[in-house]
């Protein structure tokens, strides 16, 4: 078993890979850690080559292909080192077979069919919008047992069950915003982050998924 790597530069730089671009302070509330410390990690990632800073409207942190591929060498050598490679391989697995349910409930909240044609939502329908809930319901308790077994595999995996837990609570109280909304930490928000960080703790990419 080869030695694990360091944590906080593994942390940060798949932050940023999760994240696509962000400032340091959202990087911080990510990791639950000191402003201060990620600045000073950061600082060293990009004395590296491993990360730019943006400016502009988009402005923030975000990582080089060289960063990326840091952080994928990081990856594979923490996943080597926690003898945990088949336990995340089958919570991914059984992530694949809700991943298409999430996707169907995010569009059929989003869309309808009207004659044929498919239209924006008006949420006029309050049964249809009611069975598409209950959906997301079942979807949510299947979800737990899959993110309890990535949990006892690495720890970095804890903090989604209680993301999509909280944005749960939110659509159940009303505030249907948080099933798709892409600003916030909404439900749809949160999984498209855990499947990317699947993939990217795995070292496979999404057109793998794809038939053919």
């Amino acid at each position: 078993m080869t030695e694990a790597p360091p944590q906080s530069t593994l942390l940060v730089l798949h932050a940023l890979r999760l994240r696509s671009v962000a400032p340091s302070a959202d990087v911080a509330r990510r990791l639950s850690v000191d402003p201060a410390t990620v600045e000073t990690l950061l600082a060293d990632a990009s004395t590296r080559g491993w990360v730019r800073h943006r400016e502009g409207v988009l402005a923030g942190w975000a990582l080089t292909a060289t960063g990326r591929a840091e952080g994928e060498r990081l990856l594979a050598q923490e996943l080597e080192a926690s003898g945990t490679r088949t336990t995340v391989e089958r919570a991914y697995t059984s992530f694949l077979e809700l991943n298409g349910e999430l996707l169907a409930i995010c569009t059929e909240w989003q869309v309808v069919s009207v004659d044929g044609v498919e239209v924006v939502n008006d949420h006029r329908d309050v049964e249809r919008d009611a069975g598409v809930l209950a959906r997301l319901g079942r979807l949510h308790a299947a979800t737990r047992p899959v993110l309890e077994q990535l949990d006892t595999a690495l720890d970095r995996f804890g903090g989604y069950g209680q993301r999509l837990g909280a944005a749960h609570a939110r659509i159940t109280s009303g505030e249907t915003e948080w099933l798709t909304r892409p600003t916030i930490d909404s439900y749809h928000t949160v999984w498209f982050e855990l499947h990317e960080d699947l993939l990217a703790t795995l070292g496979r990419r999404r057109t793998d998924e794809r038939p053919g």
